[in-house]
């Protein structure tokens, strides 16, 4: 960038990346000191154009590069963040603050709105009996269609141009410099370490769309309801082990039976015939006389 010295017009002398970062290098160790935590720079490892691997870090990375607002300025951060200019980035709820090595050190404030709470109830609604567990969710490893669904340009969880403000404290007039820009992607990369960050950026809870995913189990199940759940799915559903019922020991049925005998009655004892008055016998073929009652 141009500057004005002794003889007019010029240029700012050039830089080497390794001096701006042995630069940048004493400026965080004293703003770590002020700020009693130690430096966190986003250093990436990989080579090629890429930034981010993982299903989050990539959607940052691919949402960012899908509007036009970012197009120019995009390239030249991703060259500053992939030889380590961003000495220093923190997360927190929808704000962004981090150090970028430049010709000095330039603090950037990167602001996400939060996420509206209809467009978030729509998301959580439409996963609702589809993401089984958080480790899950945070390593991306679900289906196409929830993934699609996460990532939809207008109803997804990812911010569009006019849900990000930024600030650097460079000479630029651009609203994106090549320092925020640097910082955008720096974000990406920080997902691909901490994908649980992302939440914390879009200031929503994940843990809803574990619950919905839940919730949806138990509508599934409602669907049956009155039957009977054999023990091995029980035991597939809560992860525990069922001891089969023990038999029941033998003569248990005769037992029953011999209880619900009228009381008396022994076992062996001689059936007692239909003409045969219980506690009253009476000789073969003996007859009570019958007396007929006339008028006196």
């Amino acid at each position: 960038m141009a500057w004005y010295g002794d003889g007019g017009w010029s240029f700012r002398p050039y830089v080497s990346v390794a001096e701006k970062k042995a630069r940048a290098a004493k400026a965080i160790a004293r703003v770590a000191k002020k700020r009693g935590r130690a430096a966190e720079p986003v250093v990436i490892q990989r080579r090629g154009r890429g930034v981010a691997t993982t299903f989050w870090g990539k959607a940052w990375c691919d949402n960012l590069e899908r509007y036009m607002d970012f197009a120019n300025r995009l390239p030249r951060g991703r060259t500053y963040v992939r030889n380590g200019s961003v000495v220093d980035l923190a997360i927190a709820g929808g704000t962004v603050e981090a150090f970028v090595a430049g010709s000095e050190l330039y603090t950037v404030t990167v602001h996400i709105a939060q996420l509206k709470r209809p467009r978030w109830r729509r998301v959580v609604t439409r996963c609702t009996g589809r993401i089984a567990s958080l480790v899950e969710l945070l390593r991306g490893e679900l289906s196409g269609e929830v993934l699609a669904v996460l990532a939809d340009a207008k109803e997804g969880l990812f911010p569009e141009p006019r849900e990000i403000t930024m600030a650097c404290s460079c000479p630029d007039w651009a609203g994106m410099c090549k320092h925020v820009a640097a910082v955008l992607y720096g974000v990406g990369a920080r997902l691909d370490e901490k994908p649980e960050l992302f939440f914390t950026l879009r200031q929503v809870d994940q843990t809803e769309l574990l619950s919905s995913a839940t919730s949806g189990a138990i509508s599934r199940a409602g669907a049956g309801a009155g039957k009977r759940i054999a023990a091995e799915k029980l035991a597939d559903v809560f992860g525990i082990e069922i001891e089969a019922e023990p038999p029941a020991p033998a003569g248990a049925g005769k037992q029953r039976r011999t209880r619900a005998e009228p009381h008396g009655k022994r076992r062996g004892a001689p059936a007692e015939t239909g003409g045969t008055r219980r506690g009253k016998p009476s000789s073969a073929g003996a007859r009570r006389p019958t007396t007929r009652r006339g008028r006196a």
